[in-house]
């Protein structure tokens, strides 16, 4: 049968109020739409729903059936459509997000700290894991969503750029880096390296940058903590490239951090899965990292560090 819902509420509201026009009163139709809703169904189901008279409408037996049934079916209807639209606009329940140590320890702090106080409902879950971990517990379906270091080569995730972000060199302040008045790519040549390991999604985007620059330097040692890179710098064992995200620096030690020309970004990247939809509170979290994200960048234009 081709009838529509709304044919079915039209005549349910005949039924209802006892006439055609007081009917189109109470849902908002004029008389004639009313009656042609009406005749279509009739027509539809093939059955005399109403017998009218000059002075009323009246409910056939057919009609006085099928009107008890609807009332009911259409109030369920209506209750579940609610529901539906609840859960929709539902902002409680646990979110579960994944992001590399360096992000965990120096972009979520805040963007926990916002989710509570906009969010109370919402139980956030920081697992704090390698970024090859990351996109493997994204694709999992192991956490709602993930924070990485882009680009990111797969066809899995729907991606949202949502901060860039500059390499810098990090060394002693007795440094002869430290003396220049403008640190360029080239003056890494022959120097000694320390690096993070391949764990961090910056590495690669190091090397690269080293490529391109044409710089030939020694890596001595890849650690797997990026905090571990402050106390190597500091003992001499070589000078290190950094993110700008991994600042400040801890108090009281003999560093400095220089900006390195050309400038050099890393991207940071909110990672979901593909064609899956996140849940009303995992969406409220993906939106407010978006925006503690945007936030950072500003305060960073306004009072830069280095």
């Amino acid at each position: 049968m081709n009838y529509s819902l709304r044919q079915l509420r039209v005549f349910v509201a005949v039924a209802q109020q006892g006439g055609f026009s007081q009917a189109g009163q109470a849902i908002g139709l004029s008389q004639s739409a009313v009656s042609h809703s009406i005749k279509e169904l009739e027509t539809e189901m093939g059955i005399r729903l109403l017998d009218r008279t000059t002075r009323e409408v009246l409910l056939t037996e057919a009609g006085q059936q099928l009107a008890t049934r609807l009332e009911r079916l259409l109030e369920e209807l209506n209750t579940t459509l609610l529901d539906a639209r609840s859960y929709g606009q539902q902002r409680s329940g646990t979110v579960r997000v994944a992001a590399s140590q360096t992000i965990s320890a120096h972009l979520m702090p805040q963007c926990l700290a916002a989710s509570q106080q906009h969010y109370p409902d919402i139980k956030v879950m920081l697992r704090d894991r390698p970024q090859q971990w990351v996109l493997q517990s994204v694709r999992n379906a192991e956490v709602d969503f993930g924070i990485i270091i882009g680009p990111l080569a797969s066809a899995d995730f729907a991606c949202q750029p949502i901060l860039e972000e500059p390499f810098l060199l990090l060394c002693r302040q007795d440094d002869a880096l430290a003396q220049r008045e403008q640190v360029s790519w080239r003056c890494l040549n022959g120097r000694l390296l320390v690096l993070q390991d391949y764990a961090s999604g910056s590495r690669i985007l190091i090397d690269e940058a080293l490529r391109q620059q044409r710089v030939n330097a020694e890596i001595v040692q890849e650690i797997g903590h990026p905090a571990t890179l402050y106390p190597m710098v500091e003992a001499g064992i070589g000078i290190s490239i950094l993110p700008a995200l991994a600042l400040p620096m801890p108090e009281g030690r003999p560093l400095l951090v220089r900006r390195i020309f050309p400038e050099i970004n890393r991207t940071l990247m909110l990672i979901r899965r593909k064609n899956r939809s996140l849940s009303p509170a995992a969406e409220a979290i993906w939106q407010e990292v978006s925006q503690q994200a945007a936030l950072l960048t500003r305060q960073r234009e306004q009072f830069p560090a280095f």
